[in-house]
């Protein structure tokens, strides 16, 4: 008879402790996630996450203020995911969001990771990750032919990305990432171009032994005259902090949407025009053990 143990992750999770550059998978950052983007690390072997991600809308601004509770009354984008790892280098994960409507809502996606490198004293200097995914919308296609959503074909509702995260740790305080990242959409407005390039930058900050500050930027590379007017680059602070088997991050970013093939091509909003908003990330990890 086979019986399955279902065990929390990480209960006793320290980042001081949990890292050392003898260790075959040192922890540089302490989720699968910085805020909108991937960080560079996996899931444990045969453990699964599930996640649940929450944007509200705009603090300030036209669309904001005590009006909107200061953007608690309105609901940029959600997802639930289910995240599993394969082996120590490989996981993959599943996921629903909600979308935000400017292009997409009701999207699918999916992804694989695979961790290359991992830091580790006169062996590697950094820890790399390669990142490969798509999204797929089965919103109800727009009659207007000049709509981004009209779909004249199924696979125009199909958007991918890849990306490799670079990423090292400096002794206790500091962790430092690169994320260039590829997205192509399959079907874009007329004056738009399919694929865009990106690079993402992230920091984290060790705050005390459980709370880390994080910061996320991604800048669009071949913006293009169209990409110029409207739209801008996805900019991200964060508090995080783990306990018992749980990570937290509390955020404040401009992105409404929530996955590479949203965020880094459909960012509208502005910081400084007070297009910000409150968000949050919940994530629990679960251990099988046969």
């Amino acid at each position: 008879m086979l019986c399955v143990n279902i065990n929390y992750a990480q209960d006793d999770f320290s980042f001081d402790e949990d890292f050392s550059f003898e260790d075959d998978n040192p922890v540089t950052f302490n989720s699968t996630r910085v805020i909108s983007g991937h960080s560079v690390e996996v899931l444990p072997p045969q453990t699964f996450e599930m996640r649940i991600e929450h944007r509200f809308g705009d603090i300030a601004g036209s669309n904001g203020g005590y009006q909107t509770m200061f953007g608690f009354d309105n609901v940029s984008d959600m997802r639930i995911a289910l995240e599993y790892g394969v082996n120590e280098d490989l996981m993959l994960g599943f996921g629903r969001c909600k979308g935000t409507s400017q292009p997409y809502r009701s999207l699918l996606d999916g992804f694989v990771k695979y961790k290359v490198l991992s830091q580790a004293k006169e062996q590697a200097p950094v820890s790399l990750t390669a990142v490969g995914g798509a999204s797929f919308t089965y919103q109800e296609a727009s009659s207007d032919i000049s709509s981004i959503s009209h779909f004249p074909e199924t696979t125009h509702r199909l958007s991918y990305y890849t990306q490799l995260n670079i990423a090292r740790r400096f002794g206790k305080i500091l962790s430092v990432c690169l994320m260039p990242t590829f997205v192509h959409r399959n079907y874009v407005a007329a004056d738009d171009v399919n694929s865009l390039l990106s690079l993402g930058t992230a920091i984290r900050v060790r705050l005390s032994k459980k709370f880390f500050l994080l910061a996320e930027y991604y800048h669009c590379i071949n913006e293009g005259d169209f990409r110029k007017n409207g739209y801008n680059n996805s900019l991200g602070l964060a508090l995080e902090w783990s306990t018992f088997g749980h990570n937290f991050t509390i955020n404040f970013t401009n992105s409404k949407g929530l996955g590479e093939t949203q965020f880094i091509p459909y960012t509208f909003e502005n910081w400084s025009e007070g297009q910000f908003r409150l968000g949050f990330c919940v994530s629990r990890q679960f251990a099988i053990k046969k």
